[in-house]
């Protein structure tokens, strides 16, 4: 069969935390329907993520070289209908319906951003209006997202759990991005030119300044405000049915993230790291067993237990 869904799955200092994302994605995303890539940023713990790509050979591991660089040759390679982007410290804990998501998507076609694996009828509409229809005979939920009540209702790129076009995120991309070709070659992240600039002034803001997002907060950030501030041109809902993930946010490594985070001192990198060395996996059988209410939780659900 035909894989229907490109993940993209980004990572950087959490090996144990990725080791839970792919092992609870693979257990709710048919392998046959998913194809999995991982843009790994080599910084620290390398010896444990090469054990963990060993544990999982079917994905493609992308080690990052320029971050825009590398995300838009992976972009340009995509032939599947749909793109899921993942963060490594997602979970998820609930059953995904395929044939309800691709019927979602071939019947609103004209107005569906994107279908959320992240809301439900319950943590959307105590804050926003909710519509709802009925699609391969279950009831399915939608909400405008120009009209969001929340930050994260009307935050409609994000990379945590949900499902997009594929031909609409290298819609959204190619819009945010200067469409000017000699300004796409000289602003090139490592080019010269910037490299130059970048004495006189900061490097991310010359690179936001053209379009040129430099890691995952910046790619989803830069790209989500893009889409809010050209409404007219993408479409206006996300569809949704149930809540069937949340990033359990117990650590930080971009100090930049616009997320909440919650934890302590005993979820610091290194200290999970050392976890995993010593055979410790995150519990997602506890997190399906005291399902998360919310798109983001905390150490509540951090539970790690010997293998």
């Amino acid at each position: 069969m035909k894989k229907m869904i490109t993940n993209l799955v980004f990572t950087k200092n959490r090996p144990l935390q990725l080791d839970a994302y792919l092992q609870s994605l693979y257990r709710y995303f048919p392998s046959e329907l998913i194809r999995t890539y991982i843009i790994y940023k080599v910084e620290l713990f390398d010896q444990e993520y090469q054990q963990l790509f060993r544990k999982y050979a079917d994905c493609i591991v992308i080690k990052e070289n320029d971050f825009h660089s590398d995300f838009l040759k992976l972009l340009a390679r995509i032939d599947t209908k749909y793109i899921l982007f993942g963060v490594d410290d997602v979970v998820y804990f609930d059953s995904v319906d395929f044939e309800v998501i691709d019927e979602t998507f071939d019947r609103f076609a004209d107005d569906i951003f994107g279908f959320s694996l992240r809301f439900n009828e319950k943590n959307v509409k105590k804050n926003d209006p909710v519509g709802e229809t009925v699609i391969a005979g279950q009831t399915v939920y939608n909400l405008n997202w120009t009209q969001g009540q929340t930050p994260v209702t009307r935050y409609p790129f994000e990379l945590c759990a949900t499902i997009y076009p594929t031909v609409l995120v290298k819609r959204v991309i190619d819009g945010m991005m200067n469409s000017n070709p000699l300004v796409k070659k000289l602003f090139l992240p490592g080019f010269a030119l910037v490299k130059s600039l970048a004495k006189i002034a900061s490097r991310h803001s010359i690179l936001k300044s053209f379009g040129y997002f430099y890691n995952p907060n910046t790619l989803e950030s830069w790209n989500c405000r893009w889409c809010q501030n050209h409404s007219d041109q993408v479409p206006g809902f996300l569809y949704f049915q149930k809540l069937c993930a949340s990033a359990i946010q117990v650590n930080m490594v971009n100090t930049s993230s616009r997320k909440r985070f919650n934890g302590s001192r005993g979820y610091i990198i290194e200290t999970l790291a050392e976890k995993y060395r010593q055979g410790f996996r995150l519990d997602i059988d506890f997190v399906a067993e005291n399902k998360p209410v919310d798109a983001y939780c905390g150490e509540e659900y951090f539970r790690a237990k010997a293998i």
